[in-house]
Parts: C-alpha cells; structure tokens; sequence
C-alpha cells in the first residue's frame, strides 16, 4: 500500500516551486507533442486505423494546450530544451523502428509505455497540484485510458505475431523509463511527487496493459525486471 506523505502545504508561487515545475510542465508538454506527432505517423503505418489515430493525435495536441495554460497560470516559462533532451532516446527508437514498419515497437513505445508513463504521473500529480492544474489534469487522465487502450486492443488481436518484438522492445526501452524517472526526482519531490509512488503506480498500469494484451503474470514479473534493473 502506498503511504501518503503528509506534506507542508506548498507554496505555488515560490521561487523554488516554479524552478522545478519549469522542468516538469515542459516534460508533460513536450511528453504531449511527442504523442501527437507518434499517432499521426502510426496513421500511416496503419492506415486501416487512420481516422481513430488521428482522432487521438488531436486530444494529445488538446492536452498539450492544457498544459501549456497550466504553465501561464503560475507565470512559468516550460523549459523545453530540456524536456526535448528528457524524450531524446524515446523519440529516437520510435522514429527508428517508424524508418524499419515495426508497429509493434511502435506501439510499445507511444500507446503502452509513454501512455502508461503518463497516467502514473497525472495520478500523483492531481493530489498535490494548484486548483487550475488539477481541473486540467483530471480530464487528461480520462483521455490517456483511451490512448492505452488502443495499443491494448491492437496488440491483443495480434498478440501471437507480436510476442517476440513486444519483449525485445521491452527490453529496449523499459530501462530508459527508469532513467527519466531518476533524471527528474528532485523536482519531482519538490512538486510533493515521491518517485517511489510514481514507480508504483507505472508498473501497475504497464502490468495490467501487458496482461490485457496476453502476457502471463510470470513473464510480466520477468519483462518488468528490465526496467527495474535500471532503476
């Protein structure tokens, strides 16, 4: 069970609290951008799902917006040099397995990991985050389900076929997840967002799209091991 910290009440408009939300509402920014432009190019990897990619592109340019105003409401410039750099490895084996057709990895990386990588933040965010952003953030959560769930449907009608490129990108790419969340820790903590609920509440979403798709709890336990490793 999780153990919430009971925390001194923060202060939204500290110098040291808009420091690290820079860093922090730029990732969720650029986290956004990412997903967006993914689901336009999965579009054309998968062109019989092309209007319902599209359609989730938009909702990610929609979140993007959303947070981009959650910056402006606490005068906060997003440092997007950094976050760019935070997605940098991501971006690149997405757009690489994009170059190769592997929708699979494809799908791994936006609509399993990046999607389950997002919900748990919002998850420890919305306790502790200023009134705006919590509104904003609430209606974010509910979207991103959707978002999983099409990697989830598609990978489960395929499952068979896509058993060994799901686990080599696993491989892959769950070990880049643990190094984002010790590259933003601290301000991650300033935020009241401990790493170890954060790491938590990820595995228990990744887990349950894993198992959803067909993977048994063995080899979930085994496949999460990479990641954990790293950790």
């Amino acid at each position: 069970m999780q153990e919430l910290a009971v925390s001194p009440k923060l202060d939204f408009n500290s110098e040291t609290y808009k420091d690290a939300y820079s860093r922090i509402n730029a990732i969720v920014i650029e986290g956004e951008q990412e997903a967006y432009e993914n689901y336009v190019q999965l579009a054309q990897l998968l062109p019989e799902h092309e209007q319902e990619l599209i359609r989730l592109s938009k909702m990610e340019s929609r979140h993007k917006k959303g947070f981009q105003a959650c910056g402006r409401n606490l005068n906060v410039t997003p440092d997007l040099d950094f976050a760019k750099e935070y997605f940098a490895q991501l971006h690149g084996n997405f757009q690489k397995a994009l170059s190769e057709g592997k929708v699979v990895t494809c799908l791994l990386i936006q609509a399993l990991i990046i999607e389950a990588f997002a919900i748990s933040a919002y998850n420890i965010y919305i306790p502790v985050a200023d009134p705006f952003a919590r509104k904003i953030t609430e209606g974010v959560v509910k979207d991103e389900y959707s978002h999983l769930n099409f990697g989830e449907v598609w990978l489960k009608e395929h499952f068979a076929e896509s058993k060994a490129e799901l686990e080599e990108a696993n491989r892959q790419n769950l070990p880049i997840v643990w190094k984002m969340l010790n590259q933003v820790e601290d301000d991650a903590r300033t935020l009241a967002m401990e790493k170890e609920a954060l790491v938590e509440d990820f595995m228990i979403s990744y887990g349950e799209a894993l198992s959803n798709i067909g993977f048994t709890t063995r080899e979930i336990m085994r496949m999460s091991a990479y990641g954990l490793a790293a950790a």
